[in-house]
Parts: structure tokens; C-alpha cells; sequence
């Protein structure tokens, strides 16, 4: 599906620290990722604070979402919960709200069975009638998927993508050959962990669904669309002043560098929701110094 590809932008969800959504934060968040044209908005996923969130709110981001986006490009949203009803419900109201495609990841505190996993996905996706993306993210789910459990949610219906972590190895040329054969004809495969997403696009992965392009959308298309081209040279040159984010994002992890970027940025007052804590105040220095550089 052509609206699950290319440069997916996940911004931060700007809340209050009883979880309630700052609309005019998000407003201005999204005008930035609208205004660039990239591809399409990953609202609500990991960046977004989905899972520290209550679920009016949760619904209330995406109706906000949708009406500032007014159809210019795609919306998927995250509807990832700990109970399955709980993510039904979300996954009807972003049909009824008008969203373009569900991320699902699955949530969990008891260790999920494959088939408890592939029931959760079906009653998911059905009730949602959208494009659904598989959200593979076992650093924060502790659900590790491999590509038998992958092939067997591929063939639900409605479900579109996978959104696939780095590789160990960043091995992405074996990977993404090994996804192609077990997953359907044109099933979407993209990639989360922004220091490797251009060398996933070198590789021929349909998608970047990207962190930094929630904040700087316009610096992160020009690398997404280098790699997309398979341009060496222009995407060695592009990613060059994404290094000092990366080093933080792989220090502290990427929702504390992002969601403190945007304080230093004026872009809102809020933190993550406890109990994540921002980056360091030890930090503030090189994350300013990121900055610059992205913004240069």
C-alpha cells in the first residue's frame, strides 16, 4: 500500500503529567511535518508515549491529529494495548475518525504464546478494516517475532507492513531477501532505529519510520530520499550531520533525546510521562550541539 511507504514521521504527543494531551504542542509539532511533505505521520507509536497514555486521550491526539493534517498525507496511528478489547476499541474509532492505517504492537505483562499473538492481531486488524503494521519492537515489547510468526500475521487480512528493528549485524541485504520470500507479494517492510534506516533504504526497504523526522522533517527527507535512490555519495554526505543525534539516541534512547529536543526547540513544555525521565541535564550540551547540526 503506497500510503505505508516512503518517510513515515513520528512525532512526540505533548502531555500534561496526568497524560492530558496539549493540543496547540501537537498542532505545532505536525504543522512542521505537514509543511515538508514527507510520506506520512506515525502518530501514537513508541516516540509517541502510546502506551503511557490514557485512552480518551489516546483517541482525543488522533482526532487533533487528523484535523490538522486536513488529508494533506496519510495518518497511521498506534493502537497498541495491554488488553485486546482495549485495542479493538482504539482500532474502530481511527476508522470512524478517518486514520489511514494502524501500527500494532503487542503489548503485554504475561508472555504471549505465537497463537495468543496471531488471535490478538486478527480481532485487531479486523475491527479496524485499515492497513495494519505489524510493529515489531522486542527492546520495549519483549516480543521477538521471527519470520514464521511474521508469515502467519501477513496472511490476516488487513494486515499490510511490518516495522521491523535494526539487525543485529545490520544485515539488512539478507533480512529484507528473507522477508520478501516469506511474506506476501508487496507487503510493506520497514525499519525503526534511525542510525540504520538509510542503509535499510540502500537495501531496498519500502519504509523509514523515523524519529528524527518528527522534529526535523525536512533534514530527514533529504536523507530518506538520497538512500531511497540508492545515492552513496549524497546519502554519506546527508547522514553526516545526523551523527551527534545518533550517538545520543543510541546512548539514552530516542523518546528522552526527542521529547528534550523539542523543550530546547520551544516547540512545548512537556516531558515524557513518568515514570521516563528526561536526558540528563549533563547531556544538554551535546543534544544543543545536535541540534545545531540538523538544523544547519
Amino acid at each position: 500500500m503506497q500510503a505505508l511507504r516512503g518517510l513515515c514521521a513520528f512525532p512526540i504527543t505533548p502531555a500534561d503529567a496526568d497524560g492530558r494531551i496539549v493540543e496547540a504542542d501537537l498542532r505545532r509539532i505536525l504543522s512542521r511535518i505537514v509543511r515538508a511533505q514527507v510520506d506520512s505521520i506515525g502518530l501514537l507509536g513508541s516516540t509517541g508515549n502510546y502506551a503511557y497514555l490514557p485512552l480518551d486521550e489516546r483517541r482525543r491526539a488522533l482526532e487533533i491529529a487528523l484535523d490538522a493534517v486536513g488529508g494533506r498525507m496519510p495518518v497511521i496511528v498506534g493502537v497498541g494495548a495491554l488488553r485486546t478489547g482495549d485495542a479493538e476499541a482504539l482500532a474502530r474509532h481511527a476508522r470512524e475518525a478517518g486514520a489511514q492505517g494502524l501500527l500494532l504492537a503487542p503489548m503485554t505483562y504475561q508472555p504471549l504464546t505465537p497463537d495468543e499473538i496471531v488471535t490478538h492481531f486478527a480481532r485487531v486488524a479486523e475491527a479496524g478494516g485499515l492497513p495494519l503494521v505489524i510493529y515489531n519492537n522486542p527492546t520495549t515489547t519483549r516480543v521477538t517475532m521471527d519470520v514464521a510468526l511474521l508469515a502467519r500475521l501477513a496472511a490476516l487480512p488487513h494486515v499490510a507492513g511490518v516495522k521491523m528493528p535494526l539487525p543485529a549485524a545490520e544485515t539488512f541485504d539478507a533480512e529484507i531477501a528473507a522477508l520478501r520470500d516469506a511474506l506476501p507479494p508487496g507487503f510493506v517492510i520497514g525499519y525503526s532505529g534511525d542510525w540504520g534506516c538509510s542503509r535499510a533504504l540502500m537495501a531496498r526497504a519500502d519504509t523509514w519510520f523515523s524519529v528524527a523526522a518528527g522534529l526535523w522533517p525536512d533534514t530527514t527527507l533529504t536523507l530518506s530520499c538520497a538512500a531511497s535512490a540508492g545515492d552513496a555519495a549524497s546519502t554519506r554526505q546527508a547522514e553526516e550531520r545526523f551523527q551527534p543525534l545518533w550517538d545520543l539516541f543510541r546512548r539514552h534512547g530516542s523518546l528522552r533525546v526527542i521529547h528534550t529536543a523539542a523543550r530546547l526547540m520551544d516547540l512545548t513544555e512537556t516531558d515524557p510521562q513518568h515514570p521516563v525521565l528526561p536526558l540528563p541535564d549533563r547531556e544538554l550540551s551535546a543534544l544543543r550541539s545536535a541540534i545545531r547540526a540538523m538544523e544547519r
